[in-house]
């Protein structure tokens, strides 16, 4: 099983990886090596797919891969990759034997939901693969097959003792015990075991957590992978086709999955992007708190660099925890005063401001002026900025355009405000670095005096809450009333999602870890009538 982490159109690169893992695996005795749906190209490949030069490149590094897997006569190895074929193109897993192709499998159900696009791209397959190794008939499926009993029985009836699934299934919460109970369902239908084999990285958005295993025919877990880190994993196969027992990797709780899915994001999203490393702005509240831990897990604390810009507002309790925040991680920290060049605007501003009562607009302005320094500093050092905004404010955009929504990765786009709490609790389990007060004083954005962000906001656990059940869940607002939200809350956080489309549509990508987040599994038209 190569749990392995390709970059998205390095085709030479992911061919590498491929052999590499194939070589290793097979001086570890292994004669069938299964790498992930299109592991050859990364996934998803998206538009790329509609350039003619991308499937021949896909083409030539596929023949290259097998003369030099051929040296091996007995190695068996499984690649998925685009092929052309005379139905169109198909998202297609070639079984390589001996320097040719042995069998291959064009994926049957396209997914055309949620993150996934494919129908835009792949006609569907139709027929069963089914081919020997060792004296064992497997039969092979691909990743969103396996959610529909169709392909498995196909398998089982055209004589397949073992079902083999490469993913490339990417993560959201909860989503790896999802996978076991669905693949359970087909053992009990076929009994046959079968071996699910995941990518793993980060793909703009998208996480892809790995957490391979194997079912035996009884739908018993007998090998479990690590979640979020490249690796091999071996299966042993009895002469009766079926599956010996190998190592469990234990589970972890939701907030470890979710900080780990985070920091694999990034980490992957600066290092294939090839950024020398990433600013932060630090306003001593808990959401960049959490961000800078989050950087200094990924990429080292000698790429992170932290930027305190403290205006006539912030308490200074603020730019003490900023600084013990930065002092317990290591990074470099800078502080930067905005009162002048905030001041420099208001006085520009003054006389068409003459005779306007101060609202938010002056608020927004220090917002911008911070945006503004960060973007500086990342033109000057090519550090890429990371948005400190999370799930809760992008909903109802308590955030300001070119203002804190400024930079070129959303960390915690998806994380609402309750799970930060969560999150930044379990960090401090592994080494206390965020200061207690952080995590226990009220949340403010301090762009006026005594500011907290209840003052516009319904309580978090309230509007978590409600952006849960309206966003992910799509339920109605009477369905969400007769679950005992109030109905002012209801009408006011729906209201303010509605209203903020155009602000989130601006937003930098960042990581997905939810069943559905802002941004390509968020398909809402900005210019719309319709209020539920």
């Amino acid at each position: 099983m190569a749990q392995i982490n390709p970059l998205l159109g390095d085709l030479a690169g992911n061919a590498q990886l491929i052999h590499k893992a194939a070589l290793e695996a097979y001086t570890q005795g292994a004669k069938l090596v299964i790498t992930p749906e299109l592991s050859l190209t990364g996934y998803p490949p998206e538009d790329l797919l509609l350039r003619p030069a991308f499937i021949e490149a896909a083409e030539h590094e596929l023949a290259l891969l097998m003369q030099q897997l051929a040296l091996h006569a007995d190695l068996t190895v499984i690649v998925g990759h685009p092929q052309k074929t005379a139905l169109g193109l198909q998202n297609y897993a070639s079984v390589l034997r001996g320097g040719k192709v042995i069998a291959g499998y064009a994926k049957q159900e396209l997914p055309n939901h949620e993150v996934f696009d494919e129908v835009r791209y792949f006609v569907p397959g139709h027929e069963a693969c089914v081919f020997e190794c060792e004296g064992i008939r497997y039969g092979l499926i691909l990743c969103e097959d396996a959610w529909h009993t169709g392909p498995a029985m196909q398998a089982h009836t055209a004589g397949a003792q073992i079902l083999l699934v490469p993913n490339a299934s990417p993560y959201h919460l909860k989503k790896e015990a999802l996978r076991i109970e669905v693949l359970r369902q087909h053992i009990s239908l076929t009994k046959m075991p079968l071996v699910y084999v995941n990518a793993v990285g980060g793909q703009d958005e998208l996480v892809f957590d790995g957490g391979s295993f194997a079912l035996n025919s009884h739908g018993e877990v007998v090998m479990a992978m690590p979640q979020f880190e490249a690796g091999l994993g071996i299966v042993a196969i009895n002469s009766a086709a079926q599956l010996e027992k190998g190592f469990i990797t234990p589970p972890q709780s939701v907030e470890a999955q979710a900080y780990q899915a985070l920091v694999l994001g990034v980490r992957d999203y600066v290092n294939k992007n090839r950024f020398p490393g990433v600013i932060i702005g630090l306003s001593g509240g808990i959401d960049s708190a959490l961000v800078l831990a989050i950087a200094v897990d990924a990429l080292g604390a000698d790429r992170v660099r932290a930027v305190m810009m403290a205006s006539r507002y912030t308490a200074d309790i603020s730019w003490i925890d900023a600084r013990e925040l930065a002092q317990n991680l290591g990074v470099q920290y800078d502080e930067i005063p905005i009162g002048g060049p905030v001041d420099a605007l208001e006085q520009s501003l003054s006389e068409q401001f003459s005779g306007l009562k101060v609202d938010a607009t002056e608020e927004n302005i220090q917002a911008r002026v911070r945006g503004t320094l960060l973007m500086a500093l990342s033109n000057k050092t090519g550090r890429l900025v990371l948005t400190t905004g999370n799930k809760s404010e992008m909903a109802v955009g308590y955030c300001t355009l070119y203002g804190d929504m400024a930079g070129g990765f959303a960390v915690i786009k998806d994380i609402a405000k309750t799970l930060v709490y969560r999150l930044c609790a379990y960090r401090n389990q592994i080494a206390p670095v965020i200061p207690e007060r952080i995590l226990t004083r009220a949340p403010s954005a301090e762009l006026r005096p005594d500011q907290t962000d209840q003052d516009s906001l319904p309580s978090y656990e309230v509007l978590d809450g409600i952006v849960e059940r309206y966003m992910e869940q799509n339920q109605s607002i009477a369905q969400m009333i007769a679950a005992g939200f109030d109905a002012d809350s209801v009408e006011k956080v729906t209201r303010l999602i509605k209203l903020n489309e155009y602000k989130r549509r601006q937003a930098p990508p960042g990581v997905r870890v939810t069943t559905r987040a802002f941004g390509r599994d968020w398909r809402y038209p900005i210019t719309s009538q319709f209020r539920a």
